[in-house]
């Protein structure tokens, strides 16, 4: 029996061609191919400055610490996220603290947030990091709004969402990573994402400054800029403690012929979508979808009374449906850590009902189907 995965890269002839022509350059890395992913990123998103990086992971560490997060510092995220959204703000040295999503479109909830904001005094915390859970844009006007009355950055976790976009209220398109309402963007370019780099992630931003510090700090914190002439060509200085989170130039090849396709992939995956919807409407719940937003598509979640059931039940079809996410607060280290309980009742609800079906470019309307009947004769007993 086939095995229909819940995502998959989709790598194609031109995409072998380039990586080939890469690996027959001069460089390998930290070379051309580099600066143009990170120009070509930055023009798709709309975004004036990206800087290209080993992983998401490393994306969001480095943005915790352009942005001076400080060994005790608080920072407000979701707890139906992948455990890194919330990790790098341990790396720093600060704490995590979890407000609960909306029930309906799983992403962060605004009202959660301002009431974990107001429940403590001015100055408690430092930052906010939303996510784009499952490809669907947070309204990030809306908590860059809130962020401003409470003095607070803003991190846009955007690894589900590349080609996804909001309407703020000036009637704007604003894609995932813009740069307009949050100081940091980042992206994810794992293998099931839409942009398959093997591993590999991107930073945006609209700040020359951030810009500037994430750059540095990418590279060992090393610079050859503002030096005397007196040096030898040779000459360079560390002038922070960085790390070497770079990202190659045949991932760079791969990066920019798959991102030449990601239009393409989005509107197949909202088809996908369309799809699903279309068959369960009525009779299952899954993500709603604000008017004002394009859903990116990295995931279809769909809610069940009998998850675990189902789970084992589509398995044993051939169909790899995954659960996104363990909540990050009821992990064993968060648990350890003496995190204090909070009410994120809808999270751990979701959590509960949650499974993602297959969702990728590639997935035929016969495959699809299949998936469909499946669910629909398990729901259906």
């Amino acid at each position: 029996m086939k095995k229909i995965p819940y995502g998959r890269q989709h790598i194609d002839q031109n995409d072998l061609d380039a990586v080939i022509s890469t690996l027959q350059s001069d460089y390998l890395t930290q070379g051309p191919k580099v600066q143009e992913f990170e120009q070509k990123f930055a023009q798709y998103v709309g975004v004036k400055y990206a800087v290209a990086v080993n992983n998401a992971t490393s994306g969001l560490h480095l943005s915790v610490l352009a942005l001076g997060l400080q060994k005790g510092d608080r920072v407000i995220t979701t707890p139906i996220t992948f455990a890194a959204s919330a990790n790098c703000v341990r790396y720093a040295g600060a704490e995590v603290w979890f407000a609960d999503i909306n029930p309906d479109t799983y992403v962060l909830d605004i009202n959660s947030v301002k009431n974990l904001i107001e429940s403590k005094p001015k100055g408690f915390f430092k930052g906010i990091i939303p996510v784009d859970f499952a490809g669907l844009p947070v309204n990030m006007e809306e908590f860059r709004t809130l962020a401003d009355e409470h003095g607070l950055w803003i991190i846009e976790d955007a690894c589900h969402a590349p080609g996804g976009y909001f309407i703020d209220s000036k009637g704007d398109k604003n894609f995932c990573g813009n740069g307009n309402y949050a100081h940091i963007g980042v992206f994810s370019f794992h293998p099931v994402k839409h942009i398959a780099c093997g591993e590999g992630g991107m930073l945006t931003t609209n700040s020359e400054e951030l810009y500037k510090k994430l750059s540095l700090l990418r590279t060992h914190g090393i610079t050859k800029e503002n030096m005397e002439e007196n040096h030898g060509g040779w000459y360079y200085e560390m002038v922070e403690l960085g790390f070497n989170y770079r990202l190659t130039d045949f991932q760079s090849a791969l990066g920019i012929t798959q991102l030449a396709k990601n239009e393409q992939g989005v509107a197949r995956r909202n088809e996908i979508a369309e799809a699903y919807k279309k068959a369960f409407e009525g009779k299952i719940k899954f993500q709603s979808l604000p008017n004002n937003a394009l859903n990116a598509h990295h995931l279809f979640i769909i809610e069940v009374e009998n998850r675990k059931e189902l789970y084992d039940y589509l398995h044993s079809k051939g169909i790899l449906a995954q659960i996104h996410y363990v909540p990050v607060h009821t992990l064993p280290y968060y648990k350890n850590i003496g995190y204090q309980e909070a009410d994120l009742s809808h999270s751990e609800k979701y959590y509960t009902h949650c499974i993602s079906l297959p969702m990728y470019p590639t997935l035929t309307a016969d495959e699809q189907e299949y998936v469909i009947q499946e669910v629909l004769n398990f729901v259906n007993g």
